[in-house]
C-alpha cells in the first residue's frame, strides 16, 4: 500500500531518474546536431550547459519564480492569520516551517517553490486570503505542503529548466539550418551519410520540444491529484480543499503574472481559457493541471 513516505521516495528517484533523462536528452541533441551541421564543438557545450542548468535550477529556482510572480516576503506581524495557519499546517505534517510570501493580485491562487523542505516557500494572492475562508484557506496551504513533502517542487523545478533548454537548442538547430549552416561534402558516401544526419537532426529538433512538454506536463498534472489527495489527508478536510478550488477555479479575473514559465506551480492553472469553449482529448495533453471538475469529484469523493 501506498504511503505518504513511498511517494516522497517515489518522487526522489523520479527527481534523478528525470534530470538523468533530459541531461541524456541534450547530449543526444547535441551529438546529433553538432555531427549534421559540422560543429564538433556543439557537443562539449551541450553537455556543459545541460549540467550547468540542472544545477542552477535546484539551487536558484526557487527565487527566480518567486521574482517573476512579483511576490514578497511577509513574517507573523504582517500577515497574522496567514502565518498561523501555515505554522499549524508545518506541526501538523511534521515539516519545517516555510517562508511565507504574499502576491498582490486579486486573482485567487497559490504555489509552493524550493529545492526541499529545508528550504522551501509557499506564496499566496491576496485574492486568495480574500475570496476564501478559513478551512478552504488551510485546504489550498495543506496542498501545497503536500507538494513540500513531497519534493514535487525540486521535480519541477528541475523540468522546466531542462525543458526550456531541449527547446532552445531546436530552434538553434532550425534556424542554423534554415540559413545554411553545415558544409556539404564532396566526398559521396559522406555526403550521403551528412544528409541522414541532417534529416534525423530535422526531424528531433521537430519532435523533441513536443515530446519534453508532453512529458513536463503529464507529470504535472499526476502530481497536482497526488497533492489534492494527500492535502486533503492533512486537513481531514476534504470539501475545504473542494470548496477552494470550486472558487479558484470559477474566479474571473486573471492572474496578472500569469505566464507559462511558472503556471505549473500554481494549485490552478492561470492561464485559463475562453468560458464555453469546448476542450478535447488532444487539448488535455497539453494542460499544466488535471480538469478542475475531475479534482473536485474525487476531492468529494474522498469526503464520503
Amino acid at each position: 500500500m501506498a504511503t505518504i513516505y513511498t511517494h516522497i521516495s517515489e518522487n526522489k528517484w523520479r527527481s534523478v531518474l528525470t534530470m538523468t533523462v533530459f541531461v541524456a536528452l541534450v547530449i543526444g541533441l547535441g551529438y546529433v546536431f553538432g555531427v549534421a551541421l559540422r560543429l564538433p564543438w556543439l557537443l562539449p557545450l551541450a553537455i556543459f550547459v545541460a549540467i550547468a542548468q540542472s544545477f542552477s535550477a535546484y539551487w536558484w529556482s526557487d527565487k527566480v519564480a518567486l521574482a517573476i510572480s512579483g511576490a514578497h516576503e511577509v513574517d507573523k506581524a504582517a500577515a497574522p492569520e496567514l502565518y498561523r495557519i501555515v505554522e499549524n499546517i508545518s506541526i501538523t505534517s511534521g515539516l519545517p516551517m516555510p517562508r511565507v510570501y504574499v502576491i498582490d493580485d486579486p486573482s485567487p491562487n497559490a504555489f509552493a517553490t524550493g529545492r526541499d523542505p529545508q528550504h522551501a516557500a509557499v506564496a499566496v494572492t491576496t485574492g486568495l486570503l480574500g475570496k476564501l475562508d478559513k478551512p478552504e484557506l488551510e485546504g489550498v496551504l495543506a496542498h501545497e505542503f503536500s507538494h513540500i513533502g513531497n519534493y514535487d517542487i525540486r521535480l519541477s523545478s528541475i523540468i522546466v529548466i531542462l525543458v526550456g533548454f531541449v527547446v532552445l537548442m531546436s530552434d538553434f538547430f532550425l534556424r542554423y539550418t534554415f540559413w545554411g549552416g553545415g558544409r556539404r561534402s564532396n566526398n559521396r558516401d559522406d555526403g550521403q551519410v551528412g544528409m541522414i544526419l541532417m534529416l534525423v537532426g530535422i526531424v528531433l529538433a521537430l519532435l523533441s520540444p513536443l515530446i519534453a512538454t508532453l512529458m513536463q506536463l503529464a507529470i504535472s498534472r499526476k502530481r497536482e491529484l497526488l497533492a489534492d489527495a494527500d492535502g486533503a489527508l492533512l486537513t481531514r478536510n476534504p470539501n475545504g480543499l473542494a470548496d477552494a478550488l470550486q472558487k479558484i477555479t470559477s474566479d474571473p479575473q486573471p492572474l496578472r503574472s500569469a505566464n507559462k514559465a511558472t503556471a505549473h506551480l500554481f494549485i490552478s492553472s492561470p492561464l485559463r481559457d475562453p468560458e464555453g469553449k469546448k476542450r478535447g482529448f488532444m487539448a488535455g495533453l497539453f494542460d499544466t493541471h488535471p480538469d478542475p471538475a475531475l479534482r473536485i469529484a474525487k476531492l468529494r469523493e474522498m469526503a464520503l
